[in-house]
């Protein structure tokens, strides 16, 4: 019986096929063609672009991020996805707490990773912490502090704004003088200004902050990893960063940490955050910060990108952050001389407050720092850039960092500019 209903099944198969074959068929191809068409509720094709194989080039990074990425890092991304709410992405995100806990060098059990790029921790921290129509204090010496205050004065808040030109700093005393005048609940600060290439000091401020009943919250996107900073021991109150500079991960993830004071300020609002994606309330038992017992549900985070962000720490906590540190220090002292040799001018002329991680250059005279970078970028496939809000026009920056910082990085950045330099036109004024 069986093998009778398999032998009229292969029959069958076999007409079909003949069928398909048929003059007839053929004929009427055409016609079934126009028929499908005038019947489909598609009116829009599919686009061209869509049909072709993706394909990107491979270039050198060396611009202030994201980065080159390290093939175990694309490696832990390209791992079979999982659940968002599985038992085993809840110990990844563990992991990726404690490696941030390491990165950060902080106790906080407040400790998380946003589902998004470095605004959006700067953006939890500020819409967490700050209500409408509270004082709040931006030091501003390159684009991040001018982003940080239009996010603020969006939520209400009212905005002092301490200004420097690109690759200025600011003293404790200025500071506090500040703070003495305006009273702000928060203060905000830029660790890594990749826009001018400055590494601000931090001693000092948060025992201020601290003076002042005032949050101090740090941006360190460009600098975590490459710089020396100290989250508990240097009194920050909230710190966040980035996952695709230094750490060298695909963009969008970024570490965030709140300590006990920025806890009680945001856990005691009068009324709630503006975005309900960045509420703490909810990210904070997701990340199973809370003390409840289950993780409930609140938004579908980036699964691959959180193994690439796990894979980052863990790469970070292997080489050890006074490695990573003294050999950006090391990294970054080469090309300094590199570029001197080649008759440029750095930036920010203190060389103890140069920002590892991204070199600023002042736009040599007599050229065009657009046609300079284009030049690289068509005959040695490397990224380098321009300035970055107020430094446009003052700077071009390099940035090695994490997997790109070597020697032999810096050796072909130089040899680029150099050719950059020898084949673009100058122009005789």
């Amino acid at each position: 019986m069986q093998r009778a209903l398999f032998s009229r099944s292969a029959l069958l198969v076999q007409q079909a096929a003949a069928a398909l074959d048929s003059p007839l068929t053929a004929r009427s191809a055409p016609l079934l063609q126009r028929i499908d068409r005038t019947m489909s509720s598609v009116s829009i094709p599919p686009p061209a672009c869509m049909l072709r194989p993706l394909e990107t080039p491979m270039r050198y990074l060396f611009g202030p991020g994201p980065s080159n990425v390290p093939p175990r890092i694309l490696a832990a991304g390209s791992r079979p996805i999982i659940g968002h709410l599985h038992s085993e992405m809840y110990e990844i995100m563990d992991d990726i707490k404690k490696g941030i806990q390491y990165a950060f060098q902080t106790d906080n059990n407040m400790t998380i990773s946003m589902s998004g790029s470095g605004h959006a921790a700067m953006e939890c921290a500020v819409f967490n912490t700050v209500e409408p129509g509270e004082s709040v204090l931006v030091a501003i010496n390159g684009i991040w502090g001018e982003r940080v205050a239009e996010i603020a004065e969006r939520i209400g808040a009212n905005v002092h704004r301490m200004v420097k030109t690109p690759g200025g700093y600011f003293s404790n005393k200025e500071i506090e003088q500040a703070m003495a005048k305006h009273k702000p609940v928060l203060f905000f600060l830029t660790h890594g200004e990749s826009s001018a290439g400055l590494c601000h000091p931090v001693d000092g401020i948060g025992d201020i902050c601290r003076k002042h009943n005032c949050l101090f919250l740090v941006d360190t996107v460009a600098s975590l990893g490459a710089a020396p900073i100290f989250m508990d021991k240097q009194n920050i109150d909230i710190l966040y960063t980035g996952s695709q500079k230094a750490l060298n991960a695909p963009p969008g993830t970024a570490p965030v940490s709140f300590n006990e004071r920025a806890c009680h300020k945001m856990f005691n609002r009068k009324t709630k955050p503006v975005s309900y994606l960045f509420d703490m309330t909810h990210l904070s038992n997701y990340w199973g910060c809370d003390g409840q017992p289950a993780r409930i549900y609140h938004h579908t985070g980036p699964v691959s990108g959180f193994f690439a962000l796990r894979e980052s720490l863990a790469i970070l906590a292997e080489k050890g952050l006074e490695e990573s540190w003294k050999k950006h220090k090391e990294v970054a002292a080469y090309l300094y001389r590199g570029l001197e040799d080649l008759g440029l001018k750095l930036f920010i002329p203190d060389r103890d407050l140069r920002l590892p991680s991204v070199t600023t250059i002042a736009i040599p005279d007599g050229y065009e720092w657009r046609e300079l970078l284009a030049y690289i970028m068509k005959h040695h496939q490397m990224e380098m850039t321009g300035g970055l809000g107020p430094s446009i026009g003052m700077v071009m920056r390099i940035g090695l960092m994490g997997y790109n910082c070597e020697k032999t990085n810096a050796d072909l950045a130089l040899h680029a500019l150099a050719d950059a330099l020898k084949n673009c036109k100058k122009s005789k004024a």
